[in-house]
């Protein structure tokens, strides 16, 4: 293949990672568009991101084993396919639950999109430029996630919710059509192409795997909305999780052909890289859930204008990818560049667990750099790090294992923070009202204040004294909320605090082992 098609195959499968990473958050700020459009509930259509999120998790780990099945072209082009087709029946959708049907779909066509996505563009890639290859998939890895709020509420904004779908369809058509000339066989499958034999298919792991992860998913996704174990169906699906996911892991190392390779995890780099990789995936969608709606509910932002806040960062992360690579490849340990990301990321939400009400766009922003550079130094090298020590043949399986953990941190996170500032808020609004009585001073002086301006608008004193309870009452439930994602920032940080001292158990493992590792399988 000469140099062209090289980098045109290149910027292909990346263009289609992104566009599968995008997916996961972009629809986020459509929500109640989606909702009086379609007629549904808004916890109805949370199930438009609960759908993708399960399918998408259910999916990844199966990956490896996947392509060895059905062939790298067959299913990588078959996944985009699906991809494609499903983003444009959920812009058809006139029902909720046709949309959640087919966003479900959706998940289970972008699952190969990530891993297959990064095997491809690592064998693009020569031995001593590999780390290189890992900052370009990097780059799709950080801006998916990032960018998607944003381009979702441009897009809804100025458009209509459909859309956010549509927008994956010429997309998709370009990249299935470039891969159908470009995209290669992978190496490990030319061997076996010859022969007959194909591995035995298990149906039991993925049975359990399906039902296990979706019972999960669906757990973490719709738990804080239904009040945790008072509903029902969240404690039949945590008890069919905890089942399901035991006789899984059993099951897997007692077979031959595993559909998911728990043995990988034998490995002790990889198996506290994805410890890691848990704890980065949900530092990374947490805080791209939270500061949206953090600058757009309290501080009064459009989506575009939260969009700039988050641009500074996005461009001094790319900076920071490429340095990345350089330093993999000049043989510094991954370990020790995680470690800075790590600190990074904690100095970040300490220092918006420490924001008000009155901080400025350009402090939010400068804030959010950090936040960005945190990220970059820790997606390459913690991706690294999970293979460094596989052999060649296990690299696709502890891959796929580590971009499984990444999107099941996003979940944990999002519903640990979902339910924490929650609980935080009544927590604060309590001590507030506490203090908000009749023989306080300072309240009796607001309320005044508060009176004579609703009188000088025209109001009785009846209807002036009400309107400025109210008044008083909407800058409880503002203050209680800003104090519960200060909270949220502060808690984020101290896991991450807490499981940085894993590193020092890898910390010490030889330099540039990394990528002549990595470059073996591909």
């Amino acid at each position: 293949m000469n140099e062209f098609k090289k980098k045109l195959l290149i910027v292909t499968v990346i263009a289609a990672a992104i566009m599968e990473l995008i997916d996961t958050s972009i629809v986020n700020v459509a929500l109640n568009y989606m909702s009086g459009n379609l007629g549904s509930t808004l916890e109805d259509t949370a199930w438009v991101i609960t759908s993708y999120a399960i399918a998408n998790v259910i999916i990844i780990p199966m990956t490896s084993f996947l392509t060895n099945v059905l062939g790298r072209c067959v299913y990588y082009i078959g996944s985009i396919i699906l991809f494609v087709f499903c983003s444009f029946m959920c812009g058809q959708a006139g029902n909720i639950w046709v949309l959640v049907f087919f966003r479900f779909l959706q998940g289970l066509g972008g699952g190969a999109l990530l891993s297959v996505s990064a095997a491809v563009v690592y064998e693009m890639f020569p031995k001593e430029k590999i780390a290189t290859a890992s900052a370009l998939f990097g780059i799709g890895v950080f801006i998916g996630p990032t960018i998607g709020p944003t381009l979702g509420g441009f897009i809804t904004e100025n458009y209509s919710w459909p859309w956010i779908f549509y927008i994956n369809v010429p997309i998709g058509i370009a990249a299935i059509i470039s891969c159908y000339f470009l995209l290669p066989e992978a190496p490990t499958q030319s061997h076996s192409s010859n022969g007959n034999h194909k591995p035995k298919i298990d149906w039991p792991g993925i049975f359990l795997l399906t039902i296990g992860i979706g019972s999960l998913q669906t757990v973490l996704e719709r738990g804080q909305t239904d009040d945790w174990f008072s509903a029902g169906y969240i404690l039949v699906l945590s008890i069919t999780a905890a089942i399901a996911l035991t006789a899984f892991v059993l099951w897997e190392l007692r077979v031959s052909n595993p559909v998911v390779n728990l043995r990988v995890l034998k490995s002790k780099q990889l198996f506290i890289a994805a410890i890691l990789t848990f704890v980065s995936g949900l530092g990374l969608f947490t805080t791209i859930y939270l500061t949206p709606v953090f600058a757009q509910r309290l501080l009064g932002f459009t989506p575009t204008q939260t969009g700039l806040l988050l641009l500074p960062g996005s461009i001094a992360a790319l900076v920071a990818l490429v340095l990345t690579g350089r330093l993999l490849q000049k043989g510094v340990s991954p370990a020790i560049i995680v470690a800075v990301g790590y600190l990074l990321f904690i100095y970040f939400n300490w220092a918006m667990g420490h924001m008000s009400l009155d901080t400025s766009a350009k402090g939010i922003s400068l804030i959010l750099i950090t936040r960005a550079l945190g990220i970059a130094l820790l997606t390459v090298p913690l991706s690294s790090l999970a293979v460094s020590s596989l052999k060649a043949a296990d690299i696709p399986q502890g891959t796929a294992l580590n971009n499984m953990m990444r999107q099941l941190g996003g979940s944990f996170g999002i519903s640990i923070v979902n339910t924490y500032s929650a609980r935080r808020t009544e927590l604060h609004r309590t001590d507030l009202l506490a203090n908000i009585t009749d023989i306080n001073p300072q309240v009796h002086d607001r309320v005044m204040r508060f009176t004579s301006y609703f009188l000088d608008k025209g109001k009785t004193l009846l209807d002036a004294k009400q309107m400025a309870i109210k008044a008083i009452d909407v800058a409880v439930v503002k203050q209680s909320t800003l104090l519960s994602y200060l909270d949220s920032y502060l808690l984020i940080g101290l896991l991450f605090a807490v499981t940085l001292p894993l590193l020092l158990f890898v910390i010490g493992r030889k330099k540039g082992k990394t990528a002549n590792v990595i470059v073996s399988d591909h």
